[in-house]
């Protein structure tokens, strides 16, 4: 048996993770002048989009676990840049909101996704292919979480 299932280049979830990781370490750069992980550059953005959200809010757009955000936030709070506290009206949801800095740096990280995306246009990549693969992926994306609930439920 030659085993080619079993082949790196065979596989599925190679592209993934390796595009993940160079597409992760092209945001470095600019994150580092912000002073943030690109973990936390995704709370960021939850949060500039819908600021007061659950810390459970915050994981299910993430697609993350509370045990992995909580760690995150804590650091983020040191930081100054959000603030947590206790809902009203249940004492288990705790709510995130940005800080003066958090929403300051909003306006400096505004230019990062058009800087990215024009360092990834190339001659062989379009601004269309990069948005049909967008939506690819939010498509299998879609799928994952949908097989996900069914198995983990």
């Amino acid at each position: 048996m030659s085993y080619e299932q079993l082949k790196l280049g065979n596989q599925l979830c190679f592209p993934f993770y390796a595009a993940s990781r160079l597409i992760t370490r092209q945001y470095q750069p600019y994150l580092d002048r912000l002073g943030i992980t690109y973990p936390q550059y995704l709370v960021m953005l939850v949060l500039w989009e819908s600021d007061g959200a659950s810390v459970n809010q915050i994981s299910d757009k993430l697609i993350l676990n509370t045990n992995t955000v909580t760690p995150l936030l804590k650091r983020m709070e040191k930081q100054g840049l959000i603030s947590r506290t206790r809902a009203g009206d249940d004492e288990r949801k705790v709510i995130v909101r940005l800080t003066r800095d958090g929403k300051k740096m909003k306006r400096a990280a505004a230019l990062i996704p058009e800087r990215l995306a024009s360092g990834l246009i190339t001659g062989s990549m379009t601004v269309d292919d990069l948005l049909m693969l967008r939506e690819r992926l939010h498509s299998l994306i879609k799928t994952l979480t949908i097989k996900d609930q069914a198995i983990n439920g």
